[in-house]
């Protein structure tokens, strides 16, 4: 669907560059928001940031109510129309609609995008949106499989976008005193780390599941983008919400299931409490678990150089054990467990000064999940500054499911280089690092 351009177009500074490429290849940015040029022509205190929202299902939605007072959501998209046509109704709102997120980032009036497609369509819309000069909000998890990921680093690098991930946990202040007082020897040295075993998804059917009608007002094609083509089935395109766990978070042609939906937090604070943002663990191996759990299930457990291990000791299934969004630090001195928006200690008053119980009030209540990790990435659209869960951290974070995923895939031990980001001389691992991807839907290339 076609949407004109906002009036506000008039009022917004540009310098001259060229037409977007056509090819796989980047070009130069083409379009250069006000806040690229720095003072005194970046967005004042008083200007709105004006924002493209791309995927308005039930995240996309919420979003919309976390964009703070110094933005304005100026134009929607989702390859599903009956979506972007109920948030419209919902929010009173005239934004301009697109079905495809590569027309939306083509507009000129857009200072950035907050993409919360299904997780196929992560990194491709949002190394688009780097490209035409756009900051990004990107939720989680920030790639579907590792080298994804590091494309999306190296185009936000590239093109000096801001780049938030979406894992909130990174900027509530619960979290981060309870993560940086691991990490700054609080609790001692650290003897063991527990998280939840999250589930992997499952491949397709070979036989496929049975073919359904496309609904009304769904580009099946475009919202399959990437992945291979299969016949539409609504288990293959509903949210879990909606299906009663029944949805497009199962498949792994779309998604990582509930390791990457759930253990992106999760592993994050892991990343966050031990110091490890900027690399990741040395060895990954599978654990037999308690009844003998295998495929998707198979427990994990892996080791950072500095000889920490972490055990997915918990089971992702009823009755659920320990932090769903986080983990348990066992230390010399303490033991505590930090989940979202919260943590305990044992002894229960072993930190003699912790932060003020009204900092987690905030954010409590439908809509404030998110918004002042939002509200950090407005803050550094205007300064340059890199936010609280920046591309670098969510790639990383992210590339901890995928890696547990390619361990329960091979069912053996595995070596990796966090540095390089490979498995040191073992090809059959190092393939799976990889996915093909249908024509049409390649990552620009950064040449």
């Amino acid at each position: 669907m076609k949407a004109n351009r906002s009036s506000n177009i008039s009022r917004r500074t540009f310098l001259k560059g060229t037409a977007l490429a056509a090819s796989s290849e980047f070009a130069a940015p083409t379009i250069i928001p006000r806040h690229v040029l720095g003072s005194p022509t970046a967005p004042g205190a008083n200007d709105q940031i004006l924002v493209g929202i791309i995927g308005m299902g039930m995240r996309g939605d919420q979003l919309v109510m976390n964009v703070p007072k110094s933005g304005r959501v100026a134009a929607v998209c989702d390859a599903d129309l009956r979506r972007t046509t109920a948030a419209i109704k919902k929010h009173g709102a005239d934004w301009p609609v697109y079905q495809d997120y590569r027309k939306l980032i083509e507009r000129k009036d857009l200072d950035a995008v907050m993409v919360a497609t299904v997780d196929h369509h992560h990194v491709l819309a949002s190394m688009l949106a780097c490209q035409a000069g756009k900051d990004v909000y990107c939720e989680k998890p920030l790639g579907l499989y590792v080298r994804e990921g590091r494309a999306l680093v190296q185009a936000a690098r590239k093109y000096e976008r801001v780049v938030q991930t979406g894992t909130q946990q990174r900027t509530m202040e619960m979290d981060q005193f309870a993560c940086e007082f691991v990490r700054d020897g609080g609790i001692g040295d650290i003897r063991a780390v527990e998280c939840v075993n999250f589930k992997s998804a499952i491949p397709i059917p070979a036989e496929g599941l049975p073919v359904q009608p496309i609904p009304d007002g769904v580009d099946w094609d475009l919202w399959q983008g990437q992945a291979p083509v299969h016949p539409f089935n609504i288990e293959l395109f509903q949210h879990w919400s909606e299906m009663n766990g029944r949805w497009w978070g199962n498949w792994r042609e779309y998604a990582n299931s509930q390791v990457t939906g759930m253990g992106s937090h999760a592993y994050d604070m892991v990343q966050y409490a031990l110091g490890m943002d900027q690399t990741g663990p040395v060895e990954f191996w599978p654990v037999d678990g308690e009844d003998g759990t295998s495929g998707p299930l198979a427990r994990v457990d892996f080791r950072y150089a500095n000889g920490v291990e972490v055990r997915l000791s918990f089971p992702d299934r009823e009755p659920r054990r320990g932090p769903q969004l986080g983990a348990v630090f066992t230390g010399s001195k303490c033991k505590i467990e930090i989940n979202r928006n919260k943590f305990t200690t044992n002894p229960p008053d072993f930190i003699k000064h912790p932060p003020d119980p009204k900092l987690a009030k905030k954010w409590e209540g439908d809509g404030y999940v998110a918004k002042g990790h939002v509200e950090n990435w407005f803050d550094c659209i205007r300064s340059r500054e890199k936010p609280n869960a920046d591309v670098e951290i969510g790639h990383r974070s992210a590339s901890i499911c995928h890696l547990i995923t390619i361990t329960r895939m091979l069912g053996r031990r595995l070596k990796w280089d966090p540095e390089k980001e490979i498995f040191p001389g073992d090809d059959e691992a190092n393939a799976l690092l990889d996915r093909p991807r249908r024509k049409g839907w390649e990552l620009p290339g950064l040449s």
